[in-house]
């Protein structure tokens, strides 16, 4: 019977000298998504051949690449002549390099347990070490495609995120029947953007997910700063919190990649005063989020929203997105009048239905201040974006991708329209609102007539028909 070598006709030396040829040019992110989705995939069909369970592959994954930051490990392991001693080595790895990090033990054990019942997985163990699918070809792939992206330090580019992405699309779901909406690339920098994030301001995520969102705000933080003040901006200006197990080993492991020594991500629920008095006494002044999308019994998302404003201090700014029915007038009243008593809405902005593809999620983004009550006379009032065009279009196997290279001049179009406060048909428009009133620039905007078409208006009441029965305001 032949052997399915893992190599496919490339030596490890010869994979090695192409990671250190990559590692001196800026990756390109088309080229980094298209290896990312391609590792993914391939990764997902061997981990189900061999029946681990779906909320282990994430932790299994993160876990490796974990041992791989320890130099010890990363120097020895393909010198290693068996399947337990790898699978020792690595837990070895993790241990040291959480406590290193100063995680706490509960969570390193975590992480070592599940790789002890992968460890009792005959048919994991049963593959030989020359073969594709081997515990030594998983290392590998993930030394050799995943590990460069995550190290590139100017990149802000979650690859970690994005990988864990593509297992839930590949496991059947795309997460949101757990309440995880996984945020796109390019909406986390345009609101790492929108925030202001700089060297000199603290950032928090109180959902922080695979850690998207600290990525993408250290990276902006790095591109401002000398290397001498890098560790400051680890240790010192990105914190986390995060409930979800997996999702908790993933932005830690985001972090240490990152060669956070110290990494601020909190174990636990957002709500737990305890953690949030720690976090409110850090005076933070931007927070970045995407929460949970509801579920039925559960909180809803603007409720997260009021949760993360009242940990930034005093003129703070809180970016969020949030399903559009959170800017409805008619949902959610009591926490909209609660927000509106006690923070200012600075902006909101229609973004594109299909931005979260192929999550079904009509979403929009709030810029909000904190501890300073809304003024509803106060003129100009709110500034409200009719961003519905990314210039991200859909391509077989590819997802939502910016095939044209539009994203950056129109990324630049909506930042410079907010910061000016321009009014511009079909695009943004200012009101002085109520918490009881629209919070959407489809409201309080003039509509751009020399570019409408009869294909625009059949479009708009289809699209609005549909989504008045999504929210059970019509019969279907």
């Amino acid at each position: 019977m032949a052997i399915e070598l893992y190599t496919d006709n490339l030596t490890l030396r010869e994979m090695k000298c192409d990671v250190k040829l990559v590692k001196k040019e800026k990756l390109q992110k088309d080229y980094s998504l298209d290896k990312i989705r391609e590792t993914a995939i391939d990764m997902h069909n061997c981990l189900r051949e061999i029946a681990v369970r779906e909320e282990h592959k994430p932790v299994f994954i993160a876990g490796i690449l974990i041992a791989l930051n320890n130099d010890d490990f990363s120097n020895v392991y393909q010198h290693l002549n068996s399947f337990d001693v790898i699978m020792s080595n690595i837990q070895t790895a993790i241990e040291k390099e959480l406590k290193k990090g100063g995680i706490r033990n509960d969570r390193t054990a975590y992480i070592k347990q599940i790789f002890k019942m992968l460890q009792d997985n005959t048919r994991f163990s049963s593959i030989q070490l020359i073969q594709k699918k081997s515990i030594l070809w998983y290392i590998e792939q993930l030394d050799i495609t995943i590990k460069p992206m995550m190290n590139y330090a100017d990149s802000t580019l979650d690859a970690l995120g994005v990988f864990y992405h593509e297992f839930i699309k590949y496991s059947g779901g795309d997460g949101s029947g757990l309440g995880i909406v996984l945020t796109p690339q390019h909406l986390t920098e345009f609101m790492v953007e929108l925030a202001g994030v700089n060297k000199n301001l603290k950032v928090v995520d109180i959902c922080c997910g695979s850690g998207s969102f600290l990525v993408t705000a250290m990276s902006k933080m790095f591109k401002e700063a000398t290397p001498a003040e890098y560790d400051t901006i680890r240790e010192e200006r990105l914190y986390g919190i995060e409930f979800d197990d997996g999702l908790y080993t993933l932005a830690v492991t985001n972090m240490i990649i990152r060669n956070d020594g110290k990494s601020n991500i909190y174990k636990g629920d957002c709500f737990d005063p305890q953690i949030a008095g720690k976090l409110k006494a850090l005076n933070i002044n931007i927070g970045l989020m995407n929460p949970p999308y509801s579920l039925k019994g559960g909180k809803v998302e603007l409720e997260f929203v009021a949760q993360l404003l009242e940990i930034l201090t005093a003129g703070g700014i809180g970016v969020v997105v949030v399903p559009m029915s959170c800017a409805i007038g008619t949902k959610h009243k009591e926490v909209r009048e609660r927000l509106f008593g006690k923070h200012t809405l600075k902006a909101v902005f229609s973004m594109p239905d299909d931005i979260f593809y192929p999550t079904g999620t009509n979403p929009c983004v709030m810029v909000w201040q904190a501890h300073i009550p809304h003024d509803s006379t106060q003129e100009p009032g709110t500034f409200f974006g009719y961003y519905k065009d990314d210039g991200f279009v859909k391509r077989k196997k590819l997802g939502r991708i910016d095939y044209y290279g539009r994203w950056e001049e129109i990324k630049k179009q909506w930042l410079k329209l907010y910061r000016s406060c321009d009014v511009v048909d079909g695009l943004s428009a200012r009101a002085c609102v109520k918490h009881s009133d629209e919070w959407l620039c489809e409201a309080y905007m003039k509509t751009d007539y020399s570019t409408l078409k009869q294909d625009d208006f059949q479009k708009t009441v289809n699209d609005y028909l549909a989504y008045l029965i999504k929210m059970g305001e019509v019969n279907e």
